[in-house]
């Protein structure tokens, strides 16, 4: 192992600037060295922070360099968090005042901080959009698997795998890893599994590595990538530098298209559509795991994947139905999301609306349950709530709302009266703000048509998928909770037999309706051989007069997609 110095990085977040300083404000907590030849630290106390305006110290017990301190010499705080070393630029006096026997120096605010990072030790995680792929292979059979790039650091690094990868990783082997970047550049190195966490949810393995046998060429590397990856990471800061330029191990070869290695590349999507729409997808689950991990929702990431979405819809509003039913393994909220995205967007397909109206619509339907992934799991996994837990599920509407107050560009009456109106009844029996018939808009009255006749076709702990026309039925009968316009709208637009339903003829065959023609009848199916979501084993595709070859439809078999 080569010998590597320690360097320092930049924190330039102003919130996490307050947050460092904060930890100094107590005794012993920072020293103070002048900016000139053979200085040494010397004990100060900092006594307050005024954010973006000055810090005040006591310098009491170094009272003698008052004298250079008025004189202008410039000096660095230093300190010690969480086994880290931090330090100021160097920064210079405001005033030097003697208080009630106590010598204080005000003097100026720091505007970014450094962390000593050792190079061993310092982990640099991809934010969201950041996307590296990795490929596993096993150094005693042929077993492939690809994953995504989470961390990195000299010593080792964390992959997100697809759950398949367990029998690869069921014994302490070793293996190789390559990581492949956007711009083409891959690196491969041996690595040790060393810890697995499942996600039974996602279908995916968080996999922790150790890195062996490096030579003193691939550790170079490693910190090379480690220092682009965290340098990238800045650019993606509430407050960065928009004119930091970006590292060229993320310029993609392809103007912007994905890398084709990732955890989703080997899955088995039956359409050209859906796994088009499993990037979509891709980027939600990440940005579920971000507000887990206490981040907001990312304003750039969402307007670039809801242009995404509203592309596809565009192109075949039809195509993009049934690639909703194909999402199978991934979370239950982003595939409901997606659902009730392109539900609306097919129901909102006017010249009328405008193009960023219905912009809006996609981003605010796509996220607008993901509130619920910061709710304790067993309050989404129980059969039955009492009166607390259902108060407590009413909270994931503000707590999202919250985490998207960076999100500018999203029109606030859209956002509201999807985000915010979509759970909603006529009758004031919904929630968050129990709004009545009056006070919903046209947006979020369809919206909760939508979001129920999706909710309602998959399974949840408490009952199974429902029959499209139970569905209906239901709807119908029950106009004082939702709009009999809309219901009557729904039904009319998608049909008794929708795109995405799985129907059985009376010839006996089973098929998936892919695409309706002018009379709301199925026009397009595909054969499938069982009752189960749709994969890529799905058989003939059929269209045109398919009853004249199937029989008549008799009956739909409800699939929890």
């Amino acid at each position: 192992m080569v010998k590597v110095q320690d360097e320092f990085l930049r924190v330039g977040s102003p919130s996490e600037i307050e947050a460092l300083l904060e930890r100094l404000i107590q005794p012993g907590g920072a020293s103070l060295l002048l900016d000139k030849a053979d200085s040494t630290p010397m004990p100060v106390v900092v006594m307050e922070q005024e954010p973006a305006q000055s810090l005040l110290l006591d310098i009491t017990a170094v009272r003698e360099i008052a004298g250079e301190l008025k004189r202008g010499i410039g000096f660095r705080l230093l300190g010690q968090v969480q086994g880290k070393m931090i330090r100021t630029p160097v920064l210079k006096s405001l005033q030097v005042d003697t208080v009630g026997g106590r010598v204080q120096c005000r003097c100026e605010y720091p505007h970014y901080l450094e962390e000593l990072q050792r190079r061993e030790a310092f982990r640099a995680r991809l934010r969201l959009g950041m996307e590296v792929g990795a490929i596993v292979r096993s150094s005693e059979s042929d077993s492939v698997v690809q994953g995504d790039l989470k961390d990195l650091s000299q010593q080792g690094c964390q992959l997100e795998l697809p759950a398949s990868a367990a029998g690869l990783l069921g014994e302490a082997v070793l293996v190789e890893v390559e990581l492949c970047f956007p711009n083409g550049t891959r690196f491969t190195v041996q690595a040790m599994p060393r810890h697995t966490v499942a996600d039974n949810d996602r279908q995916a393995l968080k996999v922790g590595f150790r890195f062996e046998n490096c030579t003193a060429e691939q550790e170079r590397k490693l910190w090379f990538f480690v220092r682009e990856i965290e340098r990238e990471s800045l650019r993606y800061d509430d407050d960065a530098d928009v004119g930091r330029l970006p590292s060229m191990l993320f310029q993609s070869q392809s103007n912007g298209a994905a890398s084709p290695v990732g955890r989703r590349n080997l899955q088995a999507y039956p359409t050209p559509m859906a796994r088009r729409l499993a990037r979509v997808a891709g980027y939600l689950d990440a940005q579920l795991l971000e507000l887990q991990q206490g981040g907001a929702v990312d304003s750039v990431q969402l307007s670039r994947h809801a242009d995404m979405l509203l592309q596809l819809a565009e192109e075949d509003i039809e195509a993009l139905l049934f690639a909703t039913r194909c999402l199978g393994q991934e979370p239950l909220l982003v595939r409901h999301g997606l659902g009730v995205a392109a539900h609306m967007l097919a129901l909102a397909n006017s010249s009328s609306v405008p193009r960023d109206v219905r912009k809006a619509l996609a981003a605010s339907a796509m996220v607008h349950d993901l509130g619920k992934g910061l709710l304790p799991s067993g309050l989404l996994a129980a059969e039955s709530l009492d009166a607390d837990g259902q108060a407590r599920l009413r909270e994931h509407v503000e707590m999202l709302k919250q985490r998207l107050g960076n999100c500018q560009w999203l029109a606030p009456g859209v956002m509201n009266s999807v985000v915010g109106g979509i759970n909603e009844r006529l009758d004031g029996s919904g929630y968050p703000a129990g709004a009545a018939s009056d006070g919903l808009s046209e947006l979020a009255r369809m919206s909760a048509v939508v979001d129920v006749v999706d909710a309602m076709r998959r399974d949840r702990a408490d009952r199974p998928a429902w029959r499209i026309d139970a569905v209906y039925r239901h709807l119908l009968k029950s106009p004082n909770l939702f709009d009999p316009r809309w219901v009557k709208r729904y039904v009319q637009r998608f049909g008794l037999r929708p795109v995405g339903s799985l129907v059985r003829f009376s010839g006996g065959a089973l098929a998936w309706v892919q695409r309706l023609d002018q009379q709301g009848k199925p026009f397009q199916v595909q054969l499938a051989e069982e009752v189960a979501p749709p994969g890529e084993a799905l058989g003939e595709v059929l269209r045109g007069d398919v009853t004249s070859r199937l029989g008549e439809i008799v009956e739909e078999l409800p699939v929890s997609t």
